[in-house]
C-alpha cells in the first residue's frame, strides 16, 4: 500500500488499498472460454479523512464510477481492500453490513433513473426509513420525512407528487434527501451535477457544501467538470486506464500539476476571457485511449505522453511524493 493512500491522512474515515477489478471476457455460446480481463481498476489506493470531500476525475471509461460501486459494495472486487472506519467492509457479518449500509450512501447522476417513478416523495424519500429502522411509527417517520424535505430546500407540497412532475434540480434534492435519511457519515457523489443546468448545478453544490458544513459529512465526488471539482473538494485523485496518476490538494494540483496527463486535461478547461484564453498554451493528447482490455506494458499513458522516454515503455510507475502532499505517478516529474 502506497504512502500516500494513509500514512499522511489524518483519521482516515475510508481507505482504499490497492484495489483492483477486473471483469473477465470470454467467447464461445456452450463452452464458455476465458480470453481475458478487461482491468477497470488496477491497483489504486487512497484514504479520505473525516470531514473531507475528495474530488475522483479522468475520461470516461478510466474506473472512476467501478471504484465508486466497489466502495458501496455493488460489485466484489478482484484483489485488495476497502476499509470504512477501521473495518474491511468485505469481512463483515450480516448485522454488521447492515450498520455498514446506514453509513454510507450515494447520489447518482441521473435524478430521474434512479427515483422509482411509480412512488411518490414521500415513499422515495422514507423508504430507507422502513427499510432499516421497522420499529420507527408512521408519525416519527412523516416528521423524518418533512425535516429532510425542508434541509434540502423542497416544499412540503412536494412530498405527494411523483419523479416526473418535477424539474431536474428538484430530482436530485429528492435524491439527496433519500441519501440523507439514515443519517450517514459517508456519501459517494458519482457524477452528482453533470446531468444538470449550469444554474441548477450550483445550488445542488452549494447544498452539497451546506449539508457537509452540517451534519459532518465526508464525499467522494466523482467528475468531469473540472472547475465544480476545484470549487468543492480539499484533494483531488486523478485517473488514467484504471491507475492513479496524481493526487494532490485541489489547489496544489491545480496550480501545480506534475503528470503530463493532468496537465492535458487542465489544458482543456475553457477560459472565458478571449486574451488570456488565445494566449495561453494547450496540451494536445495524440491518438486514443488504449483498450483496457489491453492495456500498454510499463506507464499506461506512454502510448500519449510527448515526454515518454524507452524506459516509460518498460517500468510501471509508482506514485511518489513529488511535493508536500503531491503524489505523481511519473518519474520525469519536475521537483
Amino acid at each position: 500500500m502506497s504512502e500516500a493512500s494513509s500514512g499522511l491522512v489524518e483519521n482516515p474515515l475510508l481507505e482504499v488499498r490497492n484495489l483492483k477489478k477486473y471483469f473477465p471476457v470470454t467467447e464461445g455460446v456452450v463452452l464458455r472460454r476465458h480470453v481475458g480481463d478487461v482491468k477497470a481498476v488496477d491497483d489504486v489506493s487512497f484514504a479520505i479523512a473525516k470531514g473531507e470531500v475528495l474530488g475522483l476525475v479522468g475520461e470516461s471509461g478510466c474506473g472512476k464510477t467501478t471504484i465508486a460501486r466497489c466502495i458501496l459494495k455493488l460489485v466484489e472486487p478482484t484483489d485488495g481492500s476497502i476499509v470504512f472506519d477501521g473495518q474491511d467492509i468485505y469481512d463483515l457479518g450480516k448485522r454488521s453490513r447492515a450498520g455498514f449500509r446506514r453509513r454510507m450512501q450515494a447520489i447518482f447522476q441521473d435524478p430521474y433513473s434512479s427515483l422509482n417513478p411509480r412512488m411518490k416523495v414521500r415513499e422515495i424519500v422514507g423508504e430507507p426509513l422502513y427499510i432499516h429502522d421497522r420499529k420507527a411509527g408512521s408519525g416519527s417517520i412523516s416528521r423524518r420525512i418533512s425535516e429532510l424535505l425542508n434541509v434540502c430546500g423542497l416544499p412540503r407540497g412536494l412530498s405527494g407528487r411523483y419523479p416526473h412532475e418535477m424539474s431536474g434540480g428538484q430530482r436530485q434534492r429528492v435524491g439527496i434527501a433519500r441519501a440523507l435519511a439514515l443519517n450517514p457519515e459517508f456519501i459517494v457523489c458519482d457524477e452528482a451535477v453533470s446531468a444538470l443546468d449550469v444554474s441548477i448545478q450550483a445550488q445542488i453544490i452549494n447544498l452539497l457544501e451546506d449539508l457537509r458544513s452540517e451534519f459532518g459529512l465526508t464525499y467522494l465526488f466523482i467528475g468531469h467538470d473540472l472547475s465544480v471539482v476545484r470549487h468543492l473538494c480539499h484533494r483531488v485523485a486523478v485517473m488514467y486506464l484504471g491507475k492513479l496518476v496524481e493526487l494532490a490538494t485541489v489547489d496544489d494540483l491545480f496550480d501545480h500539476p506534475r503528470h503530463p496527463y493532468t496537465r492535458a486535461l487542465l489544458s482543456a478547461i475553457p477560459v472565458p476571457d478571449p486574451v488570456i484564453e488565445s494566449s495561453r498554451e494547450s496540451t494536445f493528447l495524440p491518438g486514443e485511449v488504449p483498450s483496457p482490455l489491453n492495456p500498454p506494458a510499463g506507464c499506461v499513458f506512454h502510448p500519449r505522453c510527448t515526454l515518454a522516454e524507452e524506459s516509460c515503455r518498460m517500468e510501471k510507475p509508482v506514485l511518489n511524493e513529488v511535493a508536500k502532499q503531491h503524489w505523481a505517478a511519473c518519474p520525469l516529474t519536475e521537483n
